[in-house]
């Protein structure tokens, strides 16, 4: 089972347009509404691609049912812990003719302190069945800074393997907790630990630096320039040919879902990066974030190679 965590799910509104015009009344050609967040898109694209997963976090207001709702339409179990904010909604807004993606984001709120220590008590509860925890996204604010950390310590003592999605001070903490895989994205991994990473140079210092410091393997998303990981010997990398990207919001949280179900079930790393790349790539194809087609990612994961960096 693949245990998917965060504490800032979000009602998610998905806007396209024909063409968008901005000081203008603008008639959207469809609507979607979904529950998101990075962690709810990890576990709706690892369920989609058929393994066992179990969401949670923190929700609350009038946004909780609808969340629970949505996961259970769509066969994705759930655990979260009721805290007395609204959970956020967020708004992407696209534009068919420009070929852009607009994401609109409302910053959550602070939660009251108790229910951190819930939250732990939950992950406890569902560690002993998991194969991999994914953790992702930002803390509310108000969050102990070292929650991640203590997600991936937790972890590993019952031998599950942590993939971290983060930046920053949050981050910094859990690569000293020793997670499995760190996931930040180029920039992201520069500012958590103060390198200039806009050069190759830069970035497999960077990527050392993480290894150093705890994290056993360092995967590093690049947009299209592809994905590149390190274990603090080797480097490797999968590039990504140019594909008609709908909207990329939400290809990174595809791309961790990918990972854990390879290590679930599949190949290891390096070669675990393959389905993981497909994912991402796949995610973009489709307008709402946190959705792939299966079909999309059999057809890519036989496409792409994982080569040496």
């Amino acid at each position: 089972m693949i245990l998917c965590l965060g504490t800032t799910p979000a009602v998610q509104m998905t806007m396209t347009f024909a063409s968008l015009q901005l000081d203008a009344v603008n008639r959207a050609a469809s609507v979607a509404h979904s529950a998101s967040g990075k962690s709810i898109n990890v576990a709706r694209v690892a369920r989609a691609l058929g393994a066992s997963v179990l969401a949670t976090g923190f929700i609350g207001g009038d946004g909780a049912p609808f969340v629970r709702r949505d996961l259970d339409a769509a066969g994705i179990p759930h655990d979260f812990v009721d805290v007395q904010p609204r959970s956020r909604t967020c708004v992407t807004v696209i534009d068919e003719r420009a070929g852009t993606a607009t994401e609109l984001i409302e910053e959550s709120k602070q939660v009251e302190p108790e229910a951190w220590l819930r939250l732990v008590d939950r992950i406890d509860a569902h560690l002993g069945a998991a194969d991999v925890l994914v953790v992702s996204g930002t803390l509310t604010p108000g969050a102990p800074q070292d929650f991640y950390a203590t997600c991936a310590k937790r972890a590993s003592l019952r031998g599950v393997r942590a993939i971290v999605d983060a930046t920053g001070e949050p981050l910094r903490h859990a690569i000293a907790a020793k997670p499995f895989i760190i996931k930040p994205n180029r920039a992201e991994l520069g500012r958590t630990l103060g390198v200039d990473t806009s050069t190759d140079a830069g970035l497999r210092e960077a990527m050392r630096k993480a290894v150093e410091l705890g994290a056993r393997w360092v995967v590093v998303t690049m947009g299209a320039e592809g994905v590149i990981a390190s274990d603090g010997k080797g480097f490797w990398r999968v590039p990504i040919p140019k594909v008609d990207v709908v909207n990329p919001i939400g290809s990174g949280d595809a791309f961790a879902a990918g990972l854990a179900v390879s290590l679930a079930v599949g190949p290891p790393m390096p070669e675990a990066m393959v389905l993981a790349t497909a994912c991402g790539v796949a995610n973009a194809m489709t307008p709402v974030a946190g959705q792939v087609r299966p079909d999309d990612v059999a057809r890519f994961t036989g496409e792409f190679d994982v080569e040496p960096a």
